[in-house]
């Protein structure tokens, strides 16, 4: 399976987001009413602005910034693969985002052969990063710059679009897909919906760091097991 997707090809990133304020009375004014009405309709009633704010606004690129940037690759070696991971974390997201893209760019410059890859990246981490570039004022790269191409030239390896099989109303989270495949997880002590509050309470973005880097850790597991490839050994991880 997935003949056309060469492992050592692949750039697998992952992406961790928070709210962009602390909380929701920290919004200007006039951002306040627009968060509202971005909201609106998943908003229930009920649910209290300030706590919805904080629980939501980081999955919005227009409320939210990136704190957060995971990135590897693979090494084919004569017995099996070797993944190195590094990972780019910074408060400043205008920090943050010129760095990656310093090593995405030297990458796919060295390496034209090589596709994007991650989960959910077609419909969130790419999305997500290509508005955050421009509202931090930072010019798109042509791996990002998806504008005006056809959705055959976009060339984005996705392990959730693999594991749908073209049915597009099926979602399968990273850590569901892991454990049917019979792939060990990462122990994690947090998890996605804990993001923000790490960071915003706890301020320990060595935490989510880690978080991140196991992420990417895992779809590069998942690629190799959809391959019917063996796994990557525990010996063969370097996290950098």
């Amino acid at each position: 399976m997935l003949n056309h997707i060469i492992p050592e090809n692949l750039f697998i990133f992952d992406i961790e987001t928070v709210p962009e304020k602390r909380t929701y009375d920290d919004l200007p004014d006039n951002f306040q009413k627009l968060f509202d009405d971005k909201v609106g309709r998943f908003r229930k009633e009920e649910e209290n602005k300030a706590d919805y704010y904080f629980s939501k606004a980081g999955i919005y690129a227009e409320f939210g910034k990136v704190i957060v940037i995971s990135c590897g690759h693979l090494i084919k070696t004569d017995s099996g693969y070797q993944a190195r991971i590094k990972t780019l974390k910074n408060d400043d997201e205008k920090i943050l985002l010129k760095d990656f893209l310093e090593i995405l760019t030297k990458t796919f410059t060295a390496k034209t052969a090589y596709q994007l890859c991650g989960h959910n990246i077609k419909e969130f981490d790419v999305p997500w990063l290509c508005r955050r570039l421009l509202i931090n004022g930072i010019v798109l790269p042509d791996t990002l710059d998806l504008s005006g191409k056809r959705p055959w030239e976009v060339n984005h390896v996705d392990t959730l679009e693999l594991w749908k099989f073209g049915d597009y109303k099926h979602y399968t989270s990273l850590n569901l897909l892991a454990s049917i495949l019979n792939i060990a997880t990462p122990k994690n002590d947090i998890d996605g919906s804990m993001v923000g509050k790490v960071y915003w309470e706890e301020n320990n973005l060595d935490r989510i760091a880690t978080y991140c880097s196991k992420d990417v850790l895992t779809v590069a597991q998942i690629i190799l097991r959809m391959k019917g490839m063996e796994l990557i050994r525990e010996e063969n991880i370097m996290f950098l």
